[in-house]
């Protein structure tokens, strides 16, 4: 298993049929997800098409994930924890400064995959809305309101995605405290064979 150390993150090629299993090692830690076309950079998951596309915000296993062209660029093939977000964009130095008043901000999940992405050529407004592995959001049905909730998943909990074309993925453990109860810990992640 590879290790992504807390607060910190990675990126590699996943090749069209691979099998991709991501672990939260010790529970209620999230992994901000993000993945482009391998041979065209430009085409990039896209929350809004997979919400529009698979008609839930709660994306789960048997689930499609498309990229801004409609294209699948991933199926969920387990998860055993039923709960991720796809509405919020991932963690800066911006959102330390505006939502928890840092004065020396951590670059969040943004920074870690802009300089994990950056051999691949791809920059940071190039990074959209990350599908945000066990991350438990909940909206409120009469105000809209969004709330932050200590994730679902207990340790050794996963999810299984198989790639439908050559990915870049992106992935960290994310750096908001909200977002993982207040403690950082690691995410582990493996290729599986191919199904």
């Amino acid at each position: 298993m590879n290790i992504i150390p807390p607060r910190t993150g990675t990126a590699f090629i996943l090749k069209k049929g691979e099998r991709l299993k991501v672990y939260d090692i010790q529970g209620e830690q999230v992994s901000d997800f993000i993945c482009f076309n391998e041979h065209n950079p430009k085409e990039y998951l896209s929350s809004g098409r997979t919400i529009d596309y698979e008609e839930t915000i709660f994306l789960t296993k048997g689930n499609k994930f498309y990229s801004n062209q409609s294209n699948v660029m991933f199926i969920m093939e387990e998860d055993t924890v039923g709960r991720h977000d796809f509405l919020l964009t991932p963690c800066s130095a911006d959102t330390f400064r505006i939502i928890y008043g840092d004065k020396n901000p951590h670059r969040g999940c943004f920074g870690n995959l802009s300089e994990a992405l950056a051999p691949y050529g791809i920059t940071p407004d190039q990074i959209p809305i990350c599908f945000n592995i066990f991350m438990n959001v909940s909206v409120d049905g009469q105000s809209g309101k969004v709330g932050v909730h200590p994730p679902l998943s207990k340790a050794n909990d996963y999810v299984i995605i198989e790639a439908q074309m050559d990915l870049i993925v992106g992935m960290t453990a994310c750096s908001a405290e909200m977002s993982n109860n207040y403690s950082f810990k690691p995410i582990g992640y493996e290729r599986l064979n191919q199904s």
